[in-house]
This record gives structure tokens, C-alpha cells and sequence, in this order.
């Protein structure tokens, strides 16, 4: 496994793992990176520093706290299911049937987002849809 940094055409920056460096490459191309603040494809690396052993970064600073990073995290999926929700049309459990119709042609390419199946979403894995799936978490004024 390897973690990159990442920056979007925006700017925003974010890590990402992949299983190697080939396994990224093919995930940009294919257009399946995009930046969990704005939902750009338009991924890049970014200057990344080298990952020292522990020992080595004595008073580099505190471990954060769980609950801290839970409320980052919290926050960074509410904002991604803004931008989802401004940028991408709803089609609810149709969303298997459009993602195939728009992967084949047969409707305009657009952004989308909605529920499937676990047989549905077997479906567009073995049709090479590509798509992605994000917790989608209650919003902050719910």
C-alpha cells in the first residue's frame, strides 16, 4: 500500500491509498480520484515529506484526539454531501439503471447520485461503470 498526497484543480489537498503506484494511475485516468471537498477529477500529486518512524519525530506534536479526528471526519463527509447534492442530480434507487443507460450512451452524461443494491452494484462492477460509494451521514441542520 501507498499513501499520496493529493491536490485538485482547486487546490484542496487530501491523502488517498492505493494498492501501488500503477493501481493510482489508473484511478486518475479513469477518473475515479476525485477531491472529497469540491468533488473535482481534475487530481494531482502533491509535495509529499517522508514518513519518519515515531523515534524519529519526537516533539513533532500530540497524537490527536479520537473525538477530534471523528469531528474532522464528521465535517469532511457533510461537506462532501453538499457538494454531491449541489453537483449531481438525484435519481434514488433508479441509480443503478441510469449509471448503465449513461455508461452505454443511452442518456446524457451527467453526475448522479442515489441508492443501489448489492446486486446492482455487482452489476456496474462487472459492466466497468464507474462509480463510487461515500457514507452518507445525516446533514447538520437534520
Amino acid at each position: 500500500m501507498i499513501l499520496y498526497n493529493l491536490r485538485c484543480a482547486e487546490d484542496h489537498e487530501f491523502e488517498a491509498w492505493f494498492k501501488d503506484s500503477g493501481t493510482y494511475d489508473r484511478q486518475v485516468e479513469g477518473g475515479e480520484v476525485v477531491c472529497p471537498v469540491c468533488g473535482d477529477m481534475r487530481v494531482g500529486k502533491a509535495i509529499m515529506a517522508p514518513r519518519l518512524s515515531r523515534t524519529a519525530r519526537k516533539g513533532a506534536g500530540e497524537t490527536p484526539h479520537p473525538a477530534e479526528v471523528r469531528t474532522k471526519y464528521v465535517q469532511a463527509l457533510r461537506e462532501m454531501r453538499r457538494k454531491v447534492e449541489e453537483n449531481c442530480d438525484y435519481v434514488g434507487p433508479d441509480f443503478a439503471a441510469e449509471a448503465l443507460k449513461i455508461h452505454n450512451g443511452d442518456s446524457d452524461e451527467r453526475s448522479i447520485y442515489g441508492e443501489a443494491t448489492e446486486d446492482e452494484t455487482k452489476t456496474l462492477i462487472e459492466e466497468d461503470v464507474p462509480f463510487g460509494r461515500i457514507p452518507w451521514i445525516p446533514r447538520e441542520d437534520a
